[in-house]
């Protein structure tokens, strides 16, 4: 279930699906995703699918995790601070924590944000800082970011997350409602107009509004 050669098999997948960067696919196959599941759903974890992490969320898919995180390494110039909007499980955070220095990280579920925690520590991960908030907000205090990615659909790009952008800061967020589609957003240097890529369709939780305790 989770051997190296299970592990590899879903790299090599992640391949041949596009993903090229060599760093996100050795992170891919080394995070053990299976511990960021319930018992009952670990063996499947090593499979390219969106898996329920209860209420209401979604442990992500593994070529969208890495597709993602991708991106974001490519388009931005320097990533020393990164802001990622819904920390659910805490894959993805992990994901990035092993390819970022700092990584800020919101979740309005407290429950899941809990064992979020638990997990980044059972890793080692210790360049984390986790906030119970809503995510539509970001993170004003500790920006600006070089980078924010989301993990949760908006119907349309939250003002406060292009506001928290730095210099050439760059966005990757799923946007829409039943149609969605993954856009990259790059601030023009220090100005207030931005660069809008459409890369593909994809389908993710909503941005929903509030905390959940």
């Amino acid at each position: 279930m989770t051997s190296q050669r299970t592990r590899q098999r879903l790299v090599d997948r992640l391949s041949e699906q596009g993903v090229t960067n060599l760093q996100v696919l050795d992170v891919m196959g080394d995070t053990p995703r299976h511990i960021f599941l319930d018992e009952a759903l670990s063996h499947r974890a090593y499979e390219d699918t969106a898996l329920p992490i209860g209420y209401g969320q979604t442990l992500s898919q593994p070529y969208i995790v890495a597709r993602m995180t991708e991106v974001l390494l490519g388009a931005a110039g320097k990533l020393e601070r990164v802001l990622e909007v819904g920390t659910g499980s805490g894959f993805q955070t992990s994901v990035l924590a092993q390819l970022v220095p700092k990584v800020y990280s919101v979740e309005r579920i407290k429950p899941l944000q809990d064992k979020a925690r638990q997990r980044l520590r059972q890793l080692g991960l210790n360049n984390v800082e986790l906030k119970h908030a809503d995510g539509g907000f970001g993170w004003p205090e500790k920006g600006p970011f070089d980078g924010i990615l989301s993990t949760a659909a908006p119907r349309e790009v939250p003002a406060e997350l292009l506001a928290q952008l730095g210099p050439n800061g760059v966005l990757v967020i799923p946007v829409g409602g039943n149609t969605q589609e993954l856009r990259l957003i790059i601030r023009d240097g220090d100005s207030e107009d931005f660069v809008t890529q459409v890369l593909e369709p994809v389908k993710f939780v909503p941005l929903l509004s509030g905390v959940t305790r």
